[in-house]
């Protein structure tokens, strides 16, 4: 198992724990350069995703990922955090219904919740 689905998993370990929606992995290795990984998931209101973000970026760190870049956590709406192979997208639900970063990485491997669990 590569260090960057370790990652993945405590993202989505961290995510679960704080309640979030709609978790969902995309491997996007095989379509685009930016990323390995994008983690997206939902929150009900602005202080619940800034618990979420926090709680990732500590897991993150904790599996040995920097933060490299964030954008939105003064926003309620749409949370970015950039740990180079592994990007976490964090929406309010209408924003996320707007944007539909499935849709639009339609061609991604979506990694199946059991894999995320372990």
């Amino acid at each position: 198992m590569t260090n960057e689905f370790n990652g993945v998993k405590a993202a989505y370990a961290a995510l679960d724990d704080k309640l979030a929606q709609d978790i969902k992995v995309l491997e996007i290795s095989e379509i685009s350069p930016i990323a390995d990984y994008f983690v997206i998931a939902s929150g009900n209101n602005p202080n619940q995703l800034k618990a979420m973000a926090d709680t990732v970026e500590e897991a993150l760190y904790k599996a040995g990922f920097k933060l490299g870049h964030s954008e939105g956590m003064q926003t309620n709406s749409w949370i970015l955090l950039d740990f180079g192979e592994i990007v976490v997208h964090l929406f309010n639900k209408e924003d996320r219904d707007f944007y539909s970063l499935e849709r639009i990485w339609g061609d991604a491997k979506v990694i199946p919740q059991e894999e995320l669990k372990s």
